[in-house]
C-alpha cells in the first residue's frame, strides 16, 4: 500500500531505508497506545459532525481488533508503513473503509505520535514509580531487621568513623525516595493532552481539544500547540533523567555491594541463584546483574544525553530529527526500570556477616570517638585532634554496639527515624497505585481490550 503522504512519486530506495531506519520496529512499543489515541480523536471527530456514529462504533470496533493482536504479538507494521500511525490508518482503512479514510481528519502524524508518546510516558512514569518504591521498602526493611549490626563507616575507601548496616541501608532507601518523589513531580508535566495541535499550527476545524484529553484521562490540554509540538524530545529528556538520577543511585548501591561481598571482606553474601559462571574456572560465582547494574547506569545517562542532543537548538515546528529520540528513550526507560527490579531482588535475597562487620573495627575507627570523649576536659577541639591523631597507637577499642547507640542525633546509626520513612514510601505507592488504577480504567472505557500501554511493565518483561 502506498504511504500515506505519497502524491504519485516514487521514493529512492535508499531514501526509505534511511528516513524509516528502526522507526517501525520501535513503533511496535505504541500501537495500543496510538490505538487508544485514535479512539479519542474519533469520539471528538464525531462531537465536531465530522463523523458518524456509526463510523465511530466501526473504527473503535477495529482499534479494539488491533489492540488485541498487538497484545499477542500478531499486528505487524512493515518497512513501507514506516511507522505505526500508517499501519494503523492502512488496517482501518482495508476493515471498515470509508471511515478509515476519514480517521485522520484534523490530525497529523506530529501530534498523533506525540499522543502515543504523553499516554506511555505517563504511564511508565508511574509504573517505575511504583518500582522504585518497592525497592525503597526493601531497603528499609533491611535497615530495620539490620539496625543495631555495627557496620565500618567509610571515606575515601579507608576506615572512618562507626556506622552501622542500617545507616547505610537506610541512605539508599531515603535517596531512591526522594527520586521517587521527582518522578511523582514529572506526573503532572506528562499528564496533559497535545492532541489536536496537528503539524504545530492547529487546524480550522472546531475540535474540542479538552473532550480529547479527557477521553484519554488527561488532567489538562497542553495548551499552546506549538509548545506541544516543541516539547517533543523535551518531555523524554526530562523523564529519562528522572532514570538516570535513579541510575545513578543504584549504580553506588551495586558498586558497594560488589565491595561488601567479596570474600575478602564478606559483611553481605550473594546466594548463588543471582550469580552465573565461568566457563572455565569451576568455582566463579560472578555478581554480573550488579555489574551490569553498573555499567547499564552509563547506558541510562547517555540515552538522556542523546535526546538532547538531537534536539538541541532545532528550529520551531516539527523536524524529523525528533524520530531518532524514540530509540534512547525506549533503551534508556527500560534498562532503569530491570536494574530496579534486579536491584529489589538483590536487597531482598542479601545475607548479612555480623562476624565480618565486626572485624572492621579496628582501634583505629574510634579516633574520633576518643577525641569527642575527651572534650570534657575542656581542652580545644583542634589541640585534641593534633593530640590523639599524633598518638593513634593510644587510641582504645570501643563497643562497637555502645558507639551506635551514642550516635542519638536524628538521622544518625542510633536514630534512624525508620517509622517516618516507611510512612512516607506507603503514601507515596498508595498515591502512585490510585494515579495508574485510573488512567486503566480510563483504558477500559476507550476500549474493552486495552491493558497495560507498557509491555514490559510486567513481573517478567
Amino acid at each position: 500500500m502506498a504511504k500515506l503522504w505519497q502524491k504519485g512519486d516514487s521514493l529512492h530506495s535508499l531514501i526509505e531505508s534511511f528516513t524509516v531506519g528502526d522507526d517501525y520496529l520501535l513503533d511496535l512499543n505504541l500501537i495500543a497506545a496510538d490505538a487508544l489515541g485514535s479512539i479519542a480523536h474519533a469520539r471528538t471527530l464525531l462531537k465536531a459532525g465530522l463523523l458518524k456514529s456509526q463510523e465511530v462504533d466501526s473504527l473503535e470496533k477495529a482499534l479494539g481488533e488491533i489492540i488485541e493482536l498487538d497484545k499477542r504479538g500478531s499486528f505487524t507494521i512493515e518497512v513501507a508503513d514506516e511507522d505505526c500511525h500508517s499501519a494503523i490508518e492502512n488496517y482501518l482503512t482495508e476493515t471498515v473503509g470509508e471511515a478509515g479514510k476519514k480517521i485522520h481528519t484534523g490530525r497529523s502524524r506530529n501530534d498523533q505520535v506525540l499522543t502515543a508518546l504523553r499516554l506511555w510516558m505517563r504511564e511508565f512514569n508511574l509504573t517505575l514509580l511504583l518500582e522504585v518504591t518497592q525497592l525503597v521498602d526493601a531497603l528499609l526493611l533491611f535497615a530495620k531487621d539490620y539496625a543495631a549490626y555495627p557496620m565500618a563507616g567509610r571515606t575515601h575507601m579507608q576506615l572512618a568513623m562507626p556506622s552501622s548496616v542500617g545507616l547505610w541501608s537506610a541512605s539508599f532507601a531515603e535517596e531512591l525516595l526522594d527520586e521517587a518523589h521527582h518522578l511523582g513531580a514529572l506526573h503532572s508535566l506528562l499528564d496533559q493532552s497535545p492532541l489536536g495541535a496537528a503539524a504545530s499550527y492547529g487546524t480550522p476545524l472546531a475540535l474540542d481539544r479538552e473532550f480529547s484529553a479527557a477521553q484519554m484521562g488527561f488532567s489538562r490540554v497542553q495548551n499552546n500547540v506549538l509548545y506541544a509540538n516543541n516539547s517533543r524530545g523535551k518531555f523524554e529528556a526530562m523523564l529519562l533523567d528522572g532514570c538516570d538520577y535513579i541510575s545513578l543511585t543504584l549504580s553506588k548501591l551495586a558498586q558497594d555491594l560488589l565491595l561488601f561481598t567479596l570474600p575478602e571482606i564478606g559483611y553481605f553474601a550473594l546466594p548463588s541463584e543471582l550469580c552465573t559462571g565461568s566457563s572455565i574456572m569451576p568455582q566463579k560465582k560472578n555478581p554480573d546483574a550488579l555489574e551490569l547494574i553498573r555499567s547499564r547506569s552509563a547506558v541510562v545517562s547517555a540515552a538522556s544525553q542523546q535526546v538532547k542532543m538531537i534536539i538541541r537548538s532545532l528550529p520551531s515546528g516539527y523536524n524529523r530529527d525528533f524520530q531518532d529520540t524514540k530509540e534512547p528513550l525506549f533503551k534508556g526507560t527500560k534498562a532503569t526500570v530491570l536494574a530496579v527490579r534486579v536491584m529489589t531482588l538483590t536487597v531482598q535475597k542479601l545475607t548479612v556477616n555480623k562476624e565480618a562487620l565486626l572485624k572492621g573495627f579496628s582501634s583505629e575507627i574510634f579516633a574520633t570517638d576518643e577525641l569527642f570523649k575527651r572534650l570534657a576536659e575542656g581542652t580545644p577541639f583542634r589541640e585534641l585532634y593534633l593530640e590523639v591523631g599524633k598518638n593513634l597507637a593510644k587510641v582504645e577499642a570501643l563497643d562497637p554496639m555502645a558507639t551506635i547507640k551514642s550516635r542519638s542525633s536524628l538521622g544518625t546509626a542510633g536514630n534512624l527515624n525508620l517509622p517516618e520513612k516507611i510512612g512516607e514510601a506507603q503514601n507515596l505507592t498508595v498515591k502512585t497505585e490510585s494515579a495508574l488504577k485510573e488512567i486503566l480504567e480510563v483504558y477500559k472505557k476507550l476500549s474493552p481490550a486495552a491493558e497495560r500501554l507498557v509491555k514490559w511493565s510486567s513481573e517478567s518483561p
